[in-house]
């Protein structure tokens, strides 16, 4: 599959300043991330963008293994920096966790989404209205890019 970096990299810009920050917008955070799961083992996942959040590439690699072991989505935690989440609903290209060390008193929770050649991981604070609106943002990102990279 060819990708067209330039889009990616445009698409992000136009959709992290209407989407991720504090006043209003959905997402607190959000990263994307370089994902292929079909790939050879020696490319290593890259994290392309990244808004709200300051994470290194070795720090994701207990997330991305998380997301290799789909068949354990369901009963496992997994770390992001150092927010612990639980999945709370898996879809077939999507799932949603909550965050069970948060500090926030209306608690806070994560949208990850995996498109032909990304992983979008959005983090949100709140509670289901606020995952809602995190879903819906998450979801106009990754049709843009499955449209743009298909």
């Amino acid at each position: 599959m060819t990708l067209d970096w330039g889009f990616a990299h445009k698409a992000w810009e136009n959709w992290a300043d209407t989407s991720i920050g504090s006043s209003g917008k959905p997402l607190k955070a959000a990263m994307l991330l370089n994902y292929d799961p079909t790939g050879p083992s020696r490319l290593l996942s890259v994290i392309v963008e990244q808004q709200g959040i300051k994470v290194k590439p070795f720090e994701l690699h207990p997330f991305l293994d998380f997301i290799k072991k789909k068949n354990s989505l369901a009963t496992c935690y997994f770390f992001i920096g150092s927010n612990q989440y639980l999945v709370t609903s898996i879809h077939e290209y999507w799932f949603c966790a909550r965050c069970v060390n948060t500090s926030k008193p209306a608690g806070e929770g994560v949208v990850v989404m995996q498109t032909a050649a990304f992983l979008i991981v959005a983090m949100y604070e709140g509670s289901i209205g606020s995952a809602s609106r995190a879903m819906a943002a998450t979801d106009q990102f990754a049709s843009l890019l499955n449209r743009r990279n298909h």
